[in-house]
């Protein structure tokens, strides 16, 4: 391999490296997710033996449980993402030849990377008002609000940046479109 050769694959190599980041940042994200929905289901179990065995009443409980679910799945998007584990229906893709669902495939992520960027910048400014006006939950709790709502910017930012990188793979084609085998 000439020093030519090197310098013109330079780009895709960094690429490519910024695409397993990216992978990597997405399965630290689903592992994340998993440990909230396992602790949703620890305090789910310590809230039902202080209520029946104890016979006392819960404080917290009840919203850390609400907040955890709503949280993991929130942060759980981009591992889904990667893993191509969303329902999807295939029928139009499978019709299509290569070129034309290579075209369907780059739309596709294009207009989820516009739609995601708008839901990620509005979860980002009702964390930042959250935060900035010190909002907290109306229960006995009184749990700080932006904590839970964090997870909207972090969770649609790390889609994001999923979406970006199956794009890149796309294009650098190190993935082939909607992940159908190339016939």
């Amino acid at each position: 391999m000439n020093i030519q050769t090197k310098a013109s694959n330079y780009p895709r190599v960094k690429s490519l490296k910024i695409i397993g980041i990216i992978r990597t940042l997405s399965d630290v994200a689903g592992w994340f997710s998993a440990a909230m929905i396992l602790t949703a289901v620890c305090i789910t179990c310590q809230m039902i033996f202080v209520r029946s065995v104890l016979n006392e009443s819960t404080v917290w409980q009840t919203d850390m449980i609400i907040y955890l679910i709503i949280s993991a799945t929130l942060i759980g998007l981009p591992f889904v993402q990667k893993e191509r584990g969303h329902v999807n229906v295939d029928l139009i893709p499978l019709a299509l030849s290569i070129k034309p669902r290579f075209v369907l495939a780059v739309f596709t992520l294009l207009m989820s990377i516009f739609i995601i960027s708008i839901v990620f910048w509005h979860g980002f400014e009702f964390w930042h008002i959250a935060y900035s006006r010190g909002w907290t939950s109306d229960t006995i709790w009184a749990a700080r609000l932006w904590i839970p709502y964090v997870s909207m910017p972090i969770g649609f930012g790390l889609l994001l940046l999923q979406l970006c990188a199956d794009l890149a793979g796309l294009i650098l084609k190190t993935e082939t479109p909607f992940g159908l085998e190339v016939s």
